[in-house]
């Protein structure tokens, strides 16, 4: 129901001519009332309750005037407009406080003409300035426009019941529409104030129109608004909503805010975490930029992640080294067998960190030849040598030994440089790259990384990792490497990078050049048998289930195993086998605790065969050799060395003409046709008949599915062909290796150790090398040296007197007929010595 009397025309126009001209006047704050208007008013202040008593008990006429100063708790004349309206009080309720509730009804607009009283309450002498009414086209079309808006404007307030919409439209008289109108919908106290003392009706309904359009505007953007944020609410975004109420509702409640919360927490995390003046300054940068966004922003929650990963590097963390020797050795003893030149290698790097300590050397102190500072003193070891070793096993032992913490990152098959650089913060998703998030997760910024199978990085259109490695692993530039997502420096050089590689030809040049190369090769039988006792067998009967108690290995059983289940430079293939021996002692235990009547089980020789079964490897050079044509060769694998046989035969055909096969490189096919050259050229040397050259010569080297190369087979080649045309078998227990010349000379070669021990595993107790590489046997295990007889050579003469077996030692049966046979012969029970890793084979 609308604030408004249906009085009749000729009452109001009576109550209108008795209006004195001397009223008391009530100032209204924040209020104009309008003419014909109903409206409760709540009276507190004492003299405006004393003008409403006083009124009601007098002609119930009181003048209504709006303040210009809300804030003014008692207005004076000079604090009230001069243009109101005069009213009739119609019913005063009282309330207990002494307030009162008075309903009164506006009559007509009215000025102050001048005033006669102040106390106890105002008191003014009034005129009455009716409105100017003219019937016109214009009123009528600002009438219609006026119920078009308001009626517009009614159906966007919830609160404003349509019967009220129903009545303004049935109203003729343009004046109580206007008042009426402007007393309802929402007008501002000026612009109602101004529609007030207006005396032209035209003028009012022009301003009220221009009000009511604009509000109508403005309500219309809103319900847009709120339309249009429904449907994002209802689709995707109701929590984001029900979150900004809870904001909302926590400002109101003076909670506070969680953007300025999490501004808080990130400004002290910075301080504490005692970071390097450039991150601070970026991180302080990014917060300011933080504080500034709101929540929903999703720049916000980019910058959140960018701070959680600032603060929680371990800028300063450190851990204390230990740097007692003897502690250091007792530990790398423990845990690992022989690797002499690693464990002093280590050593060493202990002693530098102890003196330097001891001394207050500090890196500030140290310089080069030209003065000038020298950044980082760090070491970065790499360890090269076939797979079963023990290289990452022994880091482990370096970090125990150091009390510093391990973590371990693989590098094989990488091929896109942002594993190690991160990606830009602007890309969506970017996180920094793997080294500082193993920086990140270790703690510290002193720990052990092992950086395994560097030589196996890739590269492709992303990039090449080996690249970005550089800057890694180089003490002069490490202590400021920058992460592309975080973008500020850290200091890496406290790092002890370690790598392990199984060989260093497919490692770039410039970072093999920044690390400090350890061979670690193969193991002997004696150091394997070691090995299985002391560390592989404890450990396999622990994990297996099984009790000391329960189960020895003999050295016999140990010995067995190698020869005839393994063939490999490390112990990985022999801890497997010794774990399924333990798993079959298990599985008996199991059905049956009493099996064995509770005595311990000894494997020996026989038993650990009947446990593993048929043995994997059967070696045996003499059933290779026992025939001419066929020689046994020294080579080198990732895995470790192997033992290569090189055979040889001859057929009807083009004389000088040369088959090869085997998977042949084309260095390894070089060395056959100069030993082939050498044969046809010096056959007088060698005691050949002239016919002996002429003919077809077919070379192979077994196991064809492994690509073969490298110079090494050269005098291995001279001798199968000198074999196979003087038919003279060579010495079953022998085994060479060397380059060869056209004229016969033998060059020297690599990877002496690895062949050494892999003809050592083979059984043959004979070796031919070049002379120039008797430096090279210093580092041969002494087992080795007192078990293997090594013969240094300078010409192919010497290998051939040493190689062949005098011809009446020859075996019955076999003969040159002519040299149209082919006299080669592989006993089919005699099987190839083949690397399981699928690695090539160099010669």
């Amino acid at each position: 129901m609308l604030p408004w009397f249906n009085m009749q025309e000729q009452n109001l126009d009576e109550l209108i001519r008795q209006i004195p001209e001397d009223l008391p006047i009530l100032p209204l704050r924040n209020t104009v009332a309008f003419p014909y208007i109903v409206m409760p008013l709540a009276v507190g202040i004492p003299r405006s309750v004393q003008l409403i008593e006083e009124a009601e008990k007098g002609n119930r006429f009181v003048g209504l005037v709006a303040m210009k100063d809300p804030s003014i708790e008692v207005p004076g004349s000079e604090e009230v407009f001069e243009v109101g309206t005069v009213a009739i009080i119609h019913r005063v309720m009282r309330g207990n406080d002494g307030t009162l509730t008075v309903f009164i009804q506006g009559l007509e607009r009215m000025r102050v003409v001048d005033w006669v009283q102040e106390d106890p309450y105002l008191r003014a002498n009034i005129r009455l300035e009716t409105d100017i009414v003219e019937h016109s086209v214009i009123e009528e079309a600002l009438r219609r426009s006026l119920l078009s808006v308001a009626t517009e404007l009614a159906e966007l307030i919830p609160q404003f019941p349509e019967e009220a919409t129903r009545f303004i439209n049935q109203l003729e008289d343009s004046r109580l529409l206007v008042y009426l109108l402007a007393s309802n919908l929402r007008v501002d106290m000026k612009d109602a104030q101004q529609i007030l003392e207006m005396r032209q009706l035209v003028a009012k309904m022009e301003h009220l129109v221009k009000v009511l359009s604009h509000e109508l505007e403005v309500r219309q953007i809103g319900q847009q608004i709120q339309e249009k944020a429904k449907e994002e609410i209802e689709k995707t975004q109701r929590e984001y909503f029900l979150r900004q109420q809870m904001d909302a509702i926590r400002k109101e409640l003076g909670e506070g805010d969680d953007g300025r919360r999490d501004a808080e927490e990130y400004r002290k995390k910075i301080e504490e975490c005692k970071m390097t003046d450039e991150a601070k300054d970026e991180a302080l940068r990014e917060l300011a930029r933080l504080e500034k966004m709101p929540p929903q922003a999703a720049e916000y929650w980019v910058i959140k992640t960018y701070l959680d990963w600032l603060t929680s590097l371990p800028w300063q963390e450190l851990t204390e080294d230990n740097l007692g020797i003897a502690n250091a050795r007792v530990v790398l003893d423990e845990d690992h067998y022989d690797l002499e030149d690693v464990k002093e290698r280590i050593l060493e790097f202990l002693a530098v960190r102890k003196l330097r300590k001891e001394r207050n050397l500090e890196l500030d102190e140290v310089s080069d030849l030209q003065g000038r500072k020298v950044e980082g003193t760090g070491a970065i070891l790499v360890f090269v040598g076939p797979p079963g070793v023990g290289k990452t096993s022994l880091g482990q032992s370096i970090a125990r030994a150091l009390d510093r913490k391990f973590t371990r990152m693989s590098l094989g098959g990488m091929r896109d440089e942002a594993e190690f650089r991160g990606h830009r913060r602007t890309y969506i998703g970017a996180m920094p790259g793997r080294i500082m998030q193993a920086i990140k997760r270790v703690g510290v910024k002193n720990p052990v990384f092992m950086l395994d199978e560097v030589d196996k990085i890739g590269s492709d259109w992303r990039g090449d990792p080996s690249s970005a490695l550089l800057e890694v692993l180089d003490p002069q530039q490490n202590h400021a490497f920058r992460d592309h997502y975080l973008d500020v420096d850290f200091d890496l050089s406290k790092v002890l990078f370690i790598c392990t590689a199984n060989t260093t030809a497919t490692i770039p040049a410039p970072l093999l050049d920044r690390m400090e190369l350890i061979r670690i090769d193969g193991y002997t039988e004696y150091d394997k048998v070691h090995i299985a006792q002391q560390y592989l067998v404890p450990r396999q009967i622990k994990v297996n289930g099984l009790l000391e108690e329960e189960i020895k290995f003999s050295e016999e059983a140990l010995r067995a195993i190698i020869r005839d289940y393994t063939r490999e430079a490390g112990v990985r293939q022999l801890e497997r086998q010794i774990g399924k021996t333990c798993r079959k002692i298990a599985t008996k235990v199991a059905e049956d605790e009493k099996a064995n009547g509770g005595k311990s089980l000894v494997i020996d020789g026989e038993k650990a065969r009947e446990l593993l079964g048929k043995p994997r490897y059967r070696f045996e050079a003499a059933l290779r050799t026992e025939r001419p044509g066929v020689a046994a060769g020294l080579a080198w694998t990732p895995s470790g060395g192997e033992v290569l046989f090189v055979e040889s035969a001859k057929m009807p055909g083009a004389d000088g003409s040369l088959i090869l096969t085997g998977q042949l490189g084309d260095v390894m096919q070089e060395s056959a046709r100069i030993a082939l050259s050498y044969v046809e050229s010096h056959w007088k040397e060698l005691n050949l008949c002239e016919d002996s050259c002429k003919g077809k010569i077919h070379l192979h080297v077994p196991s064809g599915a492994m690509p073969k190369d490298g110079p090494s087979a050269g005098i291995t080649m001279v001798t199968s062909l000198v074999s196979l045309l003087s038919n003279r078998p060579v010495r079953p227990d022998l085994g060479m290796t060397g380059e060869i010349t056209l004229q016969g000379q033998v060059l020297p070669i690599g990877g002496l150790k690895l062949k050494t021990l892999a003809a050592h595993r083979a059984g043959l107790r004979t070796i031919i090398l070049p002379k120039l590489n008797e430096i090279d046997l210093d580092e041969l295990p002494d087992q080795i040296r007192e078990d293997v007889k090594f013969i240094l050579v300078d010409d192919i003469q010497e290998v051939l007197e040493h190689a062949l077996m005098p011809v009446d030692t020859a075996k019955d049966g076999v003969e040159n007929k002519s040299g149209e046979e082919n006299i080669s012969a592989i006993p089919p029970e005699a099987t190839s010595n083949v690397p399981e890793d699928g690695a090539g084979i160099a010669a």
